[in-house]
């Protein structure tokens, strides 16, 4: 199924475009406070912080867009840059409201997986790729900035060993699927998905659900 054969919206490419910048503006935002967090509990100084916050905010859509064979979103937009910036000044600024939430970088971090798997849907779909490649590289674009930050910051990366996280990218592109192909409405469809990426990491985290571990024979 290609995209213009499943919903009517998405005809209008001005719509389309504006959807999707104002999703990777929201989703830089919420990667780049995470990032940012996990970095001041590492206690790097500012310039650390940045680097660990751009990471997780462009790592995932660098290696779609290349993966896709066009530009990287933020080389053509430096607004992903300064958001990022922006991140750094509202965590500094307000550090000390941030700590007294328990797991702000979870939080940040969810809602960055689900502004992030929903556009890296919505840009292979632009492109005229079949949708069980668009639900892969949506889940990439929602969780390999995490494993470049984890590395970064010398921690096994989350995806690999805590609670459900690349499988909750997953079903959001599997709903978002679903949704069009029943020609739901491309905002109705946006809002649904991301309400349920995020939902499943939630109760996730809050149930201690997870896969089960591999154990070596000894």
């Amino acid at each position: 199924l290609s995209l213009r054969k499943t919903n009517m919206t998405y005809n209008d490419p001005h719509y389309v475009n504006a959807l999707l910048q104002l999703i990777e503006g929201l989703g830089t935002l919420a990667f780049a406070i995470s990032g940012i967090r996990h970095a001041a509990e590492k206690r790097f100084d500012w310039f650390g912080g940045y680097v660990c916050g751009i990471a997780v905010a462009i790592g995932g859509g660098t290696i779609r867009d290349t993966m896709l064979g066009v530009k990287p979103f933020w080389t053509t937009d430096v607004r992903y840059i300064l958001v990022t910036a922006i991140a750094l000044l509202i965590t500094v600024i307000l550090r000390k409201h941030m700590k007294r939430l328990n797991n702000t970088w979870f939080v940040f971090d969810s809602l960055g997986l689900a502004f992030f798997t929903i556009a890296g849907m919505q840009k292979t779909l632009s492109l005229g790729h079949p949708f069980w490649l668009a639900i892969i590289m949506g889940c990439i674009t929602g969780v390999a900035g995490g494993i470049i930050r984890d590395v970064l910051l010398n921690n096994v990366p989350v995806i690999f060993h805590k609670e459900i996280y690349a499988i909750a990218s997953v079903a959001g592109g599997i709903l978002y699927w679903a949704m069009l192909s029943l020609n739901c409405g491309l905002t109705f469809t946006v809002i649904v998905t991301f309400f349920l990426i995020i939902a499943i990491r939630f109760i996730a985290v809050y149930y201690h659900v997870s896969l089960p571990t591999l154990h070596d024979e000894s």
